[in-house]
């Protein structure tokens, strides 16, 4: 339980979003566990804060439907492949999170019984409700969609209040920084202007599904220490994309 020196967040409940490629740390392929630790420890800070936590992570560390298609595999056949990545990914963050006393589940939209539950909506919800931290493995179950719609998608089926998007960077920029010394950050930036400026927050169906349910996405750096609870509890950079 929180206690009396634990800021107070300010969201109930909420969809962190993060790629696999988070997970890597300094290597070029698959995971890093020291890695894994780490932001399983923010993600276990801002738990104790009494946020109910939603996780959707990518598969791009282990396999990326679309440079597998890019490559010339069948698209469907690489998308599902990319599929198992994010529950290889789910499997190890839900490990690191057990180890710090977390309670977690994994919850796949693809059934294998034996390593996750399968999606039941009112099944998850309840799990919120007990306070575990509800991971949401294999995309929504079909190709063509990214793990950002699937994030979205399950964001809005749980009823959280916004979707935190962990970057390399700290917000949305007109340009990429990494390259761009002269990049300007926005403060807070419309739906309709990612979409229409092309910035890569979200992929297109992401950012129209949050348009049309009202849901803000919050993009911050995930290589801050403390970032994650410093945004919930009202401090630190970041750039809300709103209506």
């Amino acid at each position: 339980m929180p206690d009396s020196d634990t800021p107070k967040a300010t969201f109930r409940r909420v969809m962190l979003k993060i790629s696999g490629e988070a997970l890597m740390g300094d290597q070029a392929y698959g995971l890093h566990p020291p890695t894994v630790e780490r932001i399983a420890r923010e993600v276990k800070v801002v738990h104790d804060m009494g946020v109910e936590i939603c996780m959707v992570i990518g598969g791009g560390n282990i396999f990326r439907g679309l440079q597998g298609s890019a490559q010339g595999m069948e698209r469907t056949t690489a998308d599902y492949m990319g599929m198992l990545a994010t529950v290889m990914n789910a499997l190890a963050m839900q490990s690191a999170l057990e180890e710090l006393g977390a309670f977690c589940r994994v919850i796949s939209a693809i059934r294998m019984d034996e390593v996750a539950e399968p999606y039941i909506r009112r099944r998850a919800v309840r799990h919120l409700e007990k306070k575990r931290i509800c991971i949401f493995a294999a995309g929504t179950g079909n190709p063509y969609f990214t793990t950002d719609t699937a994030a979205t998608l399950r964001a809005n089926e749980m009823a959280c209040e916004a979707i935190f998007k962990g970057t390399k960077v700290d917000g949305v920029y007109d340009k990429d920084p990494m390259t761009n010394p002269d990049a300007v950050r926005y403060d807070r930036i419309s739906y309709d202007d990612v979409l229409t400026k092309h910035l890569k927050v979200m992929d297109a169906s992401a950012i129209a599904l949050a348009r049309d349910n009202n849901l803000p996405i919050i993009v911050f750096s995930l290589d801050e220490p403390g970032g994650f609870k410093g945004i919930l509890a009202g401090e630190g950079t970041y750039t809300t994309v709103h209506a």
